[in-house]
């Protein structure tokens, strides 16, 4: 029976984001048969290949697998991958930032004091008029710095987050602008809130504030900070597990060649994509590629496509060599479980317009590569 190497893994994740758009065809519906010759010469051979309505193609047909790559050992790849600790410095750094973060959420609900952090709007008045320079928003000042002129911060103490005052104060005879040097003005000063001093601790009316359920006091914090990161820890570490058993087993095969339908539709599926996220930060497709790859979007789908191609094709031999596959079983029960995380009624709901068989090789992917890191040597230091 024909295997098929199926482009599932970027062209999935592009079908999933526009999963529930329309109703799923039947695959004769979806599909048609065309035949195409490979213009190498390494390959000698012709490729049948699936496309769907638009001509795109959908799959490749491999009789033998073995013609395109030979595999090298997989069972016994060695690989080290360091673990992130997480330490109490990390932890409290990690409360910091999330001062910085959502600061409106953790106010103090009080006065303001001595030593706080206010961030404030201010609009500074002379004659009645607004002067040049005298005005900023969302703008964080420490209580006794001294950063503004004399009367300024003194005049924000006492005053309640959300409040506004208006500040008479008189600019220094020796004032660095010459055309406000001695001068009287008026500030109009808003304070959005106090920000606590971000030393790692915190009172309870502060971590209440937080709105993290179960949380209340330092204590229940740091233990939550703990879990949060530790659990993020172990998630960036299975995942470079992962790619470094990857990128060993890659490694270790050899190419004949790479079907050149294969590394079309990943060149295509990756091109939208990549087009569709640039366009939503407002910029072309160069400039995303270059900005988060170092390259222009032709060499990176050039480079990538055909690495995505050879994955493909390795993971598929392996596969086969170890009678590995995803039964209709397994399929319905793996499809169901994501329905149902996404909050789908239906698994036809879920995967729109993207065929079973799809999920069927992504979800075989998987398999594959959690068979390999499982065979794995994987060392920490």
């Amino acid at each position: 029976m024909k295997k098929k190497v199926l482009i599932a893994l970027l062209a999935l994740t592009v079908a999933v984001s526009a999963m529930g758009c329309g109703s799923k065809k039947s695959d004769s519906e979806d599909s048609t048969k065309a035949k195409t010759e490979s213009s190498s010469e390494e390959e000698k051979t012709a490729e049948e290949v699936e496309t769907d309505s638009d001509g795109h193609v959908v799959a490749v047909d491999t009789d033998d697998i073995t013609k395109y790559v030979t595999l090298g050992d997989y069972k016994n790849l060695s690989v080290k991958v360091p673990k992130t600790e997480v330490t109490d410095d990390s932890i409290s750094e990690y409360i910091n930032e999330q001062l910085t973060y959502k600061p409106e959420e953790i106010t103090e609900d009080r006065a303001v004091q001595e030593n706080d952090t206010v961030n404030i709007d201010y609009t500074g008045y002379m004659d009645g008029k607004e002067f040049s320079g005298g005005s900023a928003t969302d703008t964080d000042l420490l209580i006794g710095s001294g950063q503004f002129i004399a009367g300024f911060e003194d005049g924000l103490i006492g005053v309640m987050p959300g409040e506004t005052v208006d500040l008479n104060l008189t600019f220094p005879e020796n004032y660095g602008k010459s055309d406000l040097a001695g001068q009287a003005v008026v500030f109009t000063v808003t304070v959005n809130y106090i920000q606590p001093a971000q030393d790692g601790e915190f009172s309870d009316e502060v971590i209440s504030n937080f709105g993290i359920d179960g949380v209340t006091n330092e204590e229940e914090l740091r233990q939550y900070a703990y879990d949060y990161l530790n659990e993020n820890a172990q998630q960036n570490y299975e995942t470079n597990v992962q790619q470094a058993v990857m990128d060993a087993f890659m490694a270790n095969n050899t190419f004949t060649s790479v079907p050149e339908a294969l590394v079309q539709k990943y060149s295509d599926a990756a091109e939208s994509s990549i087009t569709s996220m640039a366009s939503a930060y407002g910029v072309d497709g160069d400039t995303f590629t270059q900005y988060y790859y170092g390259q222009d979007l032709a060499s990176f789908l050039a480079t990538y496509s055909e690495e995505a191609a050879k994955q493909d094709i390795a993971l598929q031999a392996v596969a086969n060599k170890e009678n590995l596959n995803i039964s209709d079983e397994e399929l319905d029960q793996m499809l169901q479980d994501r329905t149902t995380a996404a909050g789908y009624d239906t698994i036809e709901e879920y995967i729109g317009e993207t065929s079973k068989e799809d999920y069927r090789e992504y979800f075989l992917y998987d398999k594959v590569t959690d068979y390999l890191v499982e065979n794995a040597k994987i060392t920490n230091n």
